[in-house]
C-alpha cells in the first residue's frame, strides 16, 4: 500500500516577488517587468497552443502548407516561451510554468475545443498576435523608461518582431482564403 504526501512541498520563492540579483535595477523595476513579462508569457503560452491546435486540426486544400506553417510557427512561440521565463527568472522572480496558472493569468480568450474553418482559426491567431504586440510594445516602452534596456529589448527584438513576421505569413493567407472575410483588420 503506497501513501499520499500531504503535506505542501516548500516554496522557495512566491510567484509574483522578486530576490536581490545585482542588476543595476531597483526592485520596483524587476518586479513591474517580471509581471508584464509573466503577462506576455501566459499569452504566449496559449499561442503556442492555439498553433499546436490548428497544426493538428487543419482540413481542407491548404491542409499541407498550413499544417507544416503553424508547426514552424508554434516552434518559434515555444522559443519565446523560453526566452521570456529566462528574463522573469534572470530579473529575480519566478516565470509562469504551470500551463494550468498561465490559463489564469493570460488575456487570450479560451479558444473552442472542436476543429475550426480555416478563415475562422487565422482570424483567431491573428487576434491573439494582434493583442499580444499591443502588451509587448506598451509594456517594452514602460520598461525602457525605467531603464530596463534589456527586457525593452527582449519584448521588442524577439517578441514583436517574431510575432510581426508571423502576422505577415497568417495575414497573406487569410487573403488567399476566397472565403475569409474581405477586412482583415482585426481591432
Amino acid at each position: 500500500m503506497t501513501t499520499q504526501q500531504t503535506s505542501r512541498p516548500a516554496v522557495l520563492q512566491e510567484f509574483g516577488t522578486v530576490r536581490p540579483v545585482p542588476l543595476g535595477l531597483t526592485a520596483d523595476t524587476r518586479r513591474y517587468a517580471a509581471q508584464r513579462l509573466n503577462r506576455v508569457l501566459a499569452d504566449t503560452h496559449m499561442l503556442y497552443a492555439l498553433y499546436k491546435k490548428g497544426h493538428w486540426q487543419v482540413r481542407g486544400g491548404l491542409f499541407h502548407s498550413l499544417h507544416l506553417l503553424f508547426d514552424r510557427h508554434a516552434g518559434e512561440q515555444q522559443a519565446l516561451v523560453d526566452e521570456l521565463a529566462e528574463r522573469v527568472q534572470i530579473l529575480g522572480g519566478v516565470a509562469v510554468a504551470d500551463p494550468r496558472h498561465a490559463a489564469e493569468l493570460t488575456s487570450v480568450p479560451r479558444f473552442p475545443d472542436g476543429a475550426e474553418d480555416v478563415p475562422d482559426l487565422l482570424h483567431r491567431l491573428l487576434r491573439t498576435h494582434e493583442g499580444i504586440l499591443v502588451d509587448a510594445r506598451e509594456a517594452a516602452t514602460r520598461l525602457g523608461a525605467l531603464g530596463d534596456s534589456g527586457t525593452e529589448d527582449l519584448l521588442v527584438s524577439s517578441i514583436v518582431r517574431t510575432g510581426e513576421r508571423q502576422v505577415w505569413f497568417l495575414a497573406a493567407e487569410a487573403a488567399n482564403d476566397a472565403s475569409a472575410p474581405g477586412n482583415l483588420r482585426t481591432r
